[in-house]
Formats: C-alpha cells, structure tokens, sequence
C-alpha cells in the first residue's frame, strides 16, 4: 500500500480529482430529479454537462435554462465552483474545517494546483482564497441581483444574480437565460452596462489568478513590489483587453451591418467580446453574425485563456509572455529571455515551448476530426475546439448537434484546458530521471 501510495504523484492526484468529480456529477445528473422532464439524462449529455461544468468551459448539448431542472442547475453550480476552486483546494479547504493536520503532501499537491511558488504558507494562501471567492461572487451577485429582480421577479432574480455569478467569476460562461430564446447566452442584456460591467469585472478577477490576489492584498499599489509573474499577468492581460477591444470597435462593430449601435453601446460590446474569449464563454452578440477575421481574433483569445492558478483555462498569459520574449531573445542574439530585470530560467522556456506545441497539436487535430466526422465548416470545428481545450464555452451553434465521437473529442479537450497539459503530461509519466549521463551533443539547424 505504501508502494502504491508513493506512486500519487501531485499530478495524479490533481488528475484523479477532477476525474472523480466528473464522475459523481455525471451520477448526479442523469437521475429523474435533475431534468425538468423528470426522465433520465442520456450519459452523454449527463457526462457531457459534468465535464463542461468541472472544466469551467461552459459548452452545453443540452439547454441549461429548459432541459435540467432546478435541482439539475444546482449541481452544475456547485460542479462549476469546484472546478473553478480547484478540487484539491476543495479538499483542503475541508481538512481545514474538520480540524485535520495538513501534511506535506497534501501541501505540496496544493502547490500545484495554484501554480505557488512555494510550499510554505499554502494553508494561509487556501483560507485567503476560500473567503475571496466567496466574497467577490456574493458582491457580483448583489450587483446584478436588481437586474434581474426586475426583469424574472423578487425571488428568483436571487436565484439567476448567484448563478451568473458565480459562472462569470469561475470563468465557467454557463447561463440560465434560455428560456427566452435558447442558447442565446446573455444576449438580451447587450444594452444593459451593469450586467456587461459586473461580468466583465468577474471574469478578469476570476482569472488573473490566486498568486496575483495575494501580491494585490499584500503590496496594494507598490507594483513594483510585485512578483514578476504578477506583473507578467497585469501587463498581459491589458494587452489582451484593449487590443483585441480596439480592433472590435474600429473593424468590427462600425461594419453597417452593426449600425444599430451606438457609440457606447459599441465601446460595450467591444470590451465585452475581448473580455470573454478569455475562458469565460458569455456573450452578448450573436457570433455567427461576426466575421472572420473577429472570429480568428476570438480563437486566439480562447487559445491564450486566463492566468496560471486561476477559474481560467487555456494555454496561460505567462506562456505567451515568455513565447514572446524568448523570440525577442533569440533575435537579439541574447542568450536568456528577459521580463522586468529578471532572467528567465530554461526549464519555463521548455515548458512553454511544449504547451504551445500541444495546443496546437490538439486544437487543429480535434478541429479537423470534427470537421470531417460532423461535415461542417472546418472554421466553425475549430472555433468550437479551441473553446473546448480553452475552457471556453463559446460556440457557433454547432456543439448541441455533435455525434458522441465529437462529443468525446470534446470532452478529452475540456479537461486537458482545465486541468493542465503538463499536469496531464506528467501525471501519464514517470518524471524520475534515470542516472546522470547525457548523450553527446550536435548542432542542427532551424528556421
């Protein structure tokens, strides 16, 4: 048992966690009281919604609004505050309230899985994180809660304010607004700036990752005092705010057939389609209507995802920022990457050089799997796999009406974005090294 109990690495377990919530809400999805019918959910749409929930993407073959009933959308929930949380924060978090003594390895899987850079103040950095979730959902809930309140009644505007917050702030991009029209996400509020605003603001708060929070409450607005990965989030995670804002609003929304927005309704959608693709799945236009090069934009953002310990998915903005730099590195003939005054180490360059290639390998093989399984475009396959690998949810339509082959494919993506393609990597791997000799060494061209 020993020998077996060494062999969890902090991988496996990370991996092994997220597998056993998948499961049990699976389980918990297909019974009668779960859909609005009170029928049994087919397995793969219970697996399916199990696996979009725990993975935050948002990606739904069934209506959430019509088809799950309320019973069904409060396991979701939950599903998607456990994802977003992260399953082995949940985990400690629950030793903590028991009065358990958290050991080394439990310390050390939670290293992990916030992405810390060190073991030490792990249980501190859990309870900081635990009362800062909740507090910022319950504010993004009493925010939006008046909206609602006025437009679905007193009572179960609460209702729909919780649970659009807490899937804006987990990054998760399910929604309850189907009743209108289905799958139509938040479209009905794309005038309305206080749902815009307090989605927007989750989603950013949600996704610039656990590490960063601590450094906001520890240093206020000494940026300078900063670790260099929150500086690396802060200075990404703009650019990608108000570049890709400022194409939508000068090329894409001042296109004729948007010339029923005005200035400020514009500056809203823009933000709000930048904002969005970052592994946050709501949107408030209709994205068959924009076009191609807005929806490439949109691919890339979905690629690029949140922050490393974050609710968000995707290859990271700490990836991108060292891709760059290690670019500029090499055409400057400089030996190491460089961020803020400090080099980077070659282990991260490896390792984003690695995530970048599986990304990519996986976003265009399940595209192209997809395209020709489903015979649809292969602009709209990849458009609906790389919101899956992104832990997205954004979609063209074409997910709801996908064979189970795709549907798997689907799946396999949502939980490598969540839960990491290096923590998957070596969790399938022995990451021991065998011995000390190294093979000897040539040169080979590139580029």
């Amino acid at each position: 048992m020993k020998q077996r109990h060494r062999h969890l690495s902090s991988s496996r377990i990370i991996l092994l966690g997220f597998l056993s919530v998948i499961a049990l809400g699976s389980i918990l999805l297909m019974l009668p009281i779960s859909t609005r019918n009170r029928e049994w959910a087919s397995f793969s749409d219970a697996l399916f919604t199990a696996t979009s929930s725990v993975c935050v993407t948002g990606l739904v073959v069934q209506n959430t609004a019509t088809y799950w009933s309320a019973f069904g959308q409060a396991v979701i929930i939950i599903l998607i505050q456990i994802g977003g949380m992260g399953v082995v924060t949940l985990a400690v978090a629950i030793a903590m309230f028991a009065g358990r003594k958290i050991g080394l390895m439990q310390r050390s899987t939670m290293q992990e899985a916030i992405a810390a850079p060190k073991v030490s103040g792990i249980v501190r950095m859990t309870g900081f994180i635990l009362k800062g979730v909740f507090l910022i959902e319950l504010i993004g809930a009493a925010v939006m809660y008046p909206v609602f309140a006025r437009d679905v009644g007193v009572f179960k505007g609460i209702w729909y304010a919780v649970f659009h917050s807490v899937s804006a702030f987990c990054n998760a991009g399910f929604d309850i607004m189907g009743t209108v029209k289905p799958f139509s996400s938040i479209t009905m509020y794309v005038y309305e700036p206080v749902i815009n605003i307090a989605v927007m603001l989750l989603i950013i708060i949600g996704g610039i990752g656990f590490l960063t929070w601590d450094d906001i409450k520890t240093n206020g607005i000494h940026l300078r005092k900063y670790r260099m990965q929150s500086k690396v989030v802060f200075t990404v995670t703009l650019a990608l705010i108000f570049i890709p804002a400022a194409f939508f609003y000068f090329f894409e929304f001042s296109r004729p057939e948007w010339g029923e927005l005005g200035v400020g309704q514009r500056l809203l959608c823009s933000f709000f389609q930048a904002v969005t693709p970052r592994t946050a799945g709501f949107n408030t236009v209709d994205l068959n209507a924009l076009s191609g090069p807005s929806q490439v934009i949109m691919i890339l953002l979905m690629l690029i995802g949140g922050s490393p310990g974050s609710t968000a998915g995707g290859m990271k903005t700490t990836t991108v920022a060292v891709l760059i730099m290690t670019a500029f590195a090499v055409f400057r003939k400089h030996d190491d990457p460089q961020l803020f005054g400090r080099r980077i180490a070659a282990e991260t360059v490896h390792q984003a050089a690695a995530l970048l290639l599986m990304y990519v390998i996986l976003f265009l093989g399940g595209g192209l799997f997809i395209s020709c399984a489903e015979g649809i475009p292969v602009m709209t396959a990849f458009f609906e796999t790389a919101s899956a690998i992104g832990t997205v949810g954004l979609s063209l339509g074409a997910t709801p009406y996908m064979g189970t082959a795709s549907r798997l494919v689907l799946i396999a993506l949502m939980i490598f974005g969540r839960v990491g393609g290096l923590t998957l990597i070596f969790a399938a791997w022995s990451t021991s090294k065998h011995g000390v000799s190294r093979l000897p060494q040539e040169k080979i061209n590139v580029g």
